[in-house]
């Protein structure tokens, strides 16, 4: 018999959890702007319990040893951590029932707290499976999220929030992290934290202004200037205007591999220990 005090709540619990606290959440980042309402709003989504950076592994960015660098850096993160733990599904897809994005694909809990997540929401992982988990992720055009959220620890019972973060594998119609976020109040827009060291590109010459970067943005975060695009402080790195760009106009640019890891893993350390056994 399982021990019931060694895990948290179960998947049933946790979907029953997540179907009824789903509107709620919508309804906080789209007021979350709003005079007064904001204020009431805003705690909710602060530092240092909601923190995400978006990692565009679905984007190539072209370097001289072929290596896809996006990719890389969820790889390092991964391997640096204590436990993993990988989810038979993605909470978000299977509560929208989508059909653009494999509903397969869940969520990677990564730090000693992801011990006591229920066997029922999937199972443990060794680093090798995790990192062909986050390359099927990419092939899928999925963008991963590297995420440390209260909401998170409270769904599935986990209580030691800081030796917990999560890598969400997220897409732009279901996700409960990238919809709803082009009106978003400041915390949470300072919640959700640009990948240091990347950078968006626009090459005005082969930009024709058909404006499907700007209403791909989830964030809001183009806008067209003499019928070009023009990206502004906003963007939060997830490439995925690049991805969506008809004529190549937009290149993601990364700093030096082992530099952006050692800032990404500071900034993780800052809220989560998840390298301690």
């Amino acid at each position: 018999m399982m021990n019931i005090f060694r895990y948290g709540f179960n998947k049933t619990f946790a979907k029953i959890a997540v179907w009824l606290s789903w509107p709620i959440i919508i309804a906080g980042k789209r007021l979350s702007s709003y005079p007064v309402l904001k204020w009431i709003i805003n705690p909710f989504f602060a530092y240092p319990y909601n923190e995400v950076t978006a990692i565009p592994i679905h984007t190539e960015v072209p370097q001289p040893d072929n290596v896809v660098l996006p990719r890389r850096v969820a790889e390092k993160i991964i391997e640096r951590s204590s436990h993993i733990f990988i989810f038979d599904e993605c909470v978000c897809r299977s509560r929208m029932n989508c059909r653009n994005y494999p509903i397969d694909i869940g969520c990677m809990a990564l730090g000693r707290a992801a011990k006591r997540i229920h066997p029922s929401h999937g199972h443990t992982a060794t680093v090798e499976e995790a990192i062909e988990h986050v390359a099927r992720a990419a092939s899928a055009g999925l963008i991963a999220n590297v995420a440390h959220t209260w909401i998170d620890s409270v769904a599935f019972g986990l209580p030691n929030f800081n030796k917990l973060m999560f890598i969400c594998f997220c897409d732009d119609c279901c996700c409960i992290f990238r919809t709803h976020m082009k009106k978003r109040g400041p915390n949470l827009d300072k919640a959700y934290k640009k990948l240091p060291g990347i950078s968006i590109e626009i090459d005005r010459e082969k930009c024709s202004g058909c404006g499907i970067c700007k209403d791909q943005c989830f964030v809001a975060a183009i806008e067209m200037i003499g019928e070009k695009a023009s990206i502004g402080q906003s963007c939060k790195g997830c490439g995925r205007c690049v991805e969506c760009c008809p004529e190549g106009a937009l290149s993601l640019k990364m700093d030096n591999l082992d530099e952006l890891v050692d800032q990404v893993t500071t900034r993780i350390s800052g809220v989560a220990d998840i390298t301690s056994p």
